[in-house]
């Protein structure tokens, strides 16, 4: 079954081919983030923009999308992709892969469609993204981490009856997760950097799109875990490159980066900032503690990120907080940390 990415136009849909015969996927632009702010509007409300304390970090400014309907920002692009299909387009049911919040955010969308959710996920997640997802009616396919990518490489969902969502390259997605760049502007319009996490870069694409179309002179700051920085790698390598891949932020584990996206990425990122695991563990803790705020390690990453960064370099700065689906033993290793 084909993706609705694969089929329906959005944003600015797609952009160049590149020299490997791959067509690239271009960000959406600010129009394209209005419009999916005001249809997001009619389902939940904004996420909150807070102040940090001063202890964690001067001028910085926390998104905090940990507390959408689902704990996480993917909520945004796949209710925004889902909720614009026909009947007969989702009718046989909605699957995705995720490291846990998309598969929870595609429950979420699939339940307000009165159609069911599949999700491969790895062997490795965390068991509170696999309960959430079960309590949300989604049906959970665990496999082994080169499984999972082997199948988003090799197009597999293909051979599925579901409407496959892409986490990554969907441009309807990232449309969505536009709406948050809106939002970002509406309360904080003189911001001067952004700090966002990259996993496959579905979030990075979306966002910094339409705040660069909208405010080209905002600077982006990539963040990713030390141990798994594709990102940063293939901007080194001037192209698309795989890295080794270990952390504990296993939202943000995605070992490589795809040809559709990386012209996008590359034309968006003004630095990439890599984190090590301990930094990022022990910033999450101090939102859980110091802001009473709860992230799991990969929501945390881009504060972490915006910590490492003297303030005369990045200015009055807004950190993402993207995730928060952490349960009683990761609040342990958290204070732990």
């Amino acid at each position: 079954m084909t993706a609705p990415c694969e089929s329906l136009p959005s944003g600015n849909g797609l952009g160049d081919t590149s020299a490997s015969g791959v067509e690239t996927i271009a960000p959406p632009g600010w129009g394209d983030a209005q419009a999916a702010a005001a249809r997001l509007r009619q389902v939940f409300p904004a996420s909150p923009l807070l102040r940090a304390r001063p202890d964690l970090a001067e001028e910085l400014l926390l998104k905090a999308d940990t507390l959408l309907p689902t704990g996480s920002f993917k909520v945004r692009g796949i209710w925004d992709a889902v909720s614009q299909l026909g009947d007969e387009r989702v009718a046989a049911g909605l699957s995705t892969v995720s490291a846990g919040n998309t598969a929870l955010a595609l429950a979420w969308a699939a339940r307000r469609r009165g159609v069911p959710a599949f999700s491969l996920l790895p062997e490795t997640v965390p068991p509170a993204k696999i309960e959430g997802f079960r309590a949300a009616g989604g049906t959970p396919r665990l496999v082994p981490v080169p499984e999972l990518f082997r199948f988003l490489k090799e197009h597999l969902w293909e051979n599925e009856p579901y409407l496959f969502v892409h986490p990554w390259t969907c441009p309807l997605v990232h449309r969505g997760h536009s709406s948050l760049a809106v939002e970002l502007l509406s309360a904080a319009p003189d911001i001067e950097s952004v700090f966002i996490p990259v996993g496959g870069g579905g979030l990075l694409t979306g966002v910094a799109g339409a705040l660069k179309d909208r405010r080209p002179d905002i600077r982006i700051f990539a963040v990713e875990p030390a141990g798994c920085a594709a990102l940063h790698h293939s901007l080194e390598a001037g192209r698309a490159v795989s890295a080794p891949c270990e952390t504990v932020c296993d939202g943000a584990a995605v070992p490589y980066l795809t040809e559709e996206l990386y012209p996008a990425l590359a034309s968006l990122v003004d630095r990439t900032v890599l984190v090590r695991d301990k930094d990022t563990l022990a910033t999450s803790r101090d939102l859980l503690l110091g802001q009473k705020i709860l992230t799991e390690p990969s929501g945390a990453l881009a504060t972490a990120g915006a910590r490492t960064v003297p303030l005369a370099e990045r200015g009055s700065s807004v950190a993402l907080l993207t995730g928060a689906s952490v349960g009683g033993p990761g609040i342990r290793q958290l204070l732990d940390a």
